[in-house]
């Protein structure tokens, strides 16, 4: 008996995370540009400092193997450094156009190889997309827009008690999408004090999984609805979803490339139209203050969704995804998920063809609409050079929250920031 609490314990404080890795490896390879803001002029040589910290002292008598060039591109050059006295000078050759270069280090200590890299930027505010905006975008969307406003919406809302709380009630729903029997579902909070709230609309990152809703930010006085893009219940066992997303969905993002009228994300937008539907039926819904937000592809789904519906009032991306998807075949980064880094894939004209009507980059060209964003130069999922891409053809009012060390993911502070940026656009104290 003494023993199985003894193993219960230790469970506990595993799942805890008071056992867990620190987040810091044991020995940091450092890599400091010269300017603070880690950006240069175009052609300008960057010069940056590489050092070795461990227990937070710089090692001597060290080698560094490092290389550099365009990010996600092979590299231009590699070559070692030695570390006498603790530090090195490595300088950068300047890029000719506008976009960022990635410096990578590692060190082999004990056996051990540690490694790290930093994404420098040249005038990233004069990148422009490679993706062409086809002419007829618009009257392609509009169409697609009016056939699915046909559709009965069919909403369904089911109360889940056991998730209520004192100042939340928290509902399962459901709404017919795109055609007649396709539904998309999700979670939906709001306010049991009676009135008329805004809502803000949570659209996904990429994956197969459940979703809980946001019952922390509807507390603060607002209807939040998060969805799923699969056309699956959101409330399914882990399992589920680990088999469909190995399985069934796997790589979901290339299903019908070729074709414009199939190609997966053709619901998963008009899904996200259909969410607004959903939420204007809600009598408690303030229909003047809307904001959508997510990371990723929820952050491409963002500015999508803002870029196709004129209700949503106020939008906050993080690290966009599926931005400039075509970079690649002009010798730049691409957005995720990275297609057409093989020049030979099959049938890549028509694909290229198609991803025009998908690429997030024309829809950013219609969000005339307050923006919040945020990324940092060292995501090597959505490389900043496809996230500026569509940021820079942006007409709307637009704010940049910039943490330049960040990669795929936010610091707390920037997810403090955005949330006090869209209480304060939709008039929540």
């Amino acid at each position: 008996m003494k023993r199985n609490i003894f193993t219960l314990l230790i469970l506990l404080f595993v799942c805890s995370g008071l056992w867990s890795q620190p987040s810091r490896s044991y020995v940091n390879v450092i890599i400091s540009p010269s300017n603070a803001d880690w950006t240069y002029r175009i052609g300008e040589a960057a010069e940056v400092e590489i050092y070795i910290l461990r227990n937070s002292i710089k090692l001597k008598d060290c080698t560094v193997q490092y290389e550099y060039g365009p990010e996600k591109l092979d590299p231009v050059k590699s070559g070692t450094l030695d570390l006498k006295k603790g530090t090195a000078s490595l300088k950068v050759p300047g890029m000719k156009t506008a976009g960022f270069q990635t410096i990578k280090a590692s060190v082999e200590i004990d056996g051990v190889t540690y490694s790290n890299y930093t994404t420098i930027g040249y005038e990233p505010e004069k990148i422009q997309p490679t993706i062409k905006l086809p002419q007829d975008f618009k009257q392609f969307w509009d169409n697609e827009k009016a056939k699915v406003s046909e559709i009965p919406l069919m909403p369904k809302m089911t109360l889940l008690p056991e998730r209520c709380t004192d100042e939340v009630n928290v509902y399962l729903v459901e709404y017919q999408n795109h055609a007649v029997g396709s539904f998309m579902h999700g979670v939906l909070c709001m306010p049991k004090k009676p009135g008329r709230y805004p809502a803000v609309l949570r659209v996904p990152g990429a994956g197969v999984r459940g979703y809980n809703g946001d019952i922390q930010l509807a507390s603060k006085g607002l209807i939040t609805l998060e969805i799923g893009i699969h056309g699956i219940p959101v409330n399914l066992p882990a399992q589920t979803y680990q088999n469909l997303g190995s399985g069934a969905l796997n790589n979901y993002m290339s299903f019908n490339l070729d074709n414009r009228d199939t190609y997966y994300y053709k619901r998963v937008y008009l899904g996200c139209v259909r969410a607004i539907d959903f939420l204007y039926t809600l009598d408690q819904f303030d229909k003047d203050r809307l904001a959508v937000t997510g990371g990723s592809q929820g952050g491409a789904l963002s500015i999508v969704t803002a870029g196709l519906d004129n209700r949503i009032k106020y939008l906050a991306p993080q690290y966009p995804a599926l931005c400039d998807l075509t970079g690649y075949l002009h010798g730049r980064a691409g957005g995720w998920p990275h297609m057409f880094r093989d020049p030979n894939e099959s049938n890549i004209q028509k694909k290229t063809e198609v991803a025009q009507y998908y690429d997030v980059v024309n829809f950013a060209r219609f969000v005339n609409i307050p923006g919040f964003y945020c990324w940092g130069y060292n995501d090597t999922v959505c490389p900043p050079t496809s996230m500026y891409s569509a940021y820079n053809v942006t007409p709307g009012e637009k704010e940049l929250m910039l943490l330049l060390e960040t990669g795929h993911w936010l610091y707390p502070e920037e997810w403090k920031a955005t949330e006090k940026w869209l209480l304060k656009k939709l008039g929540v104290n």
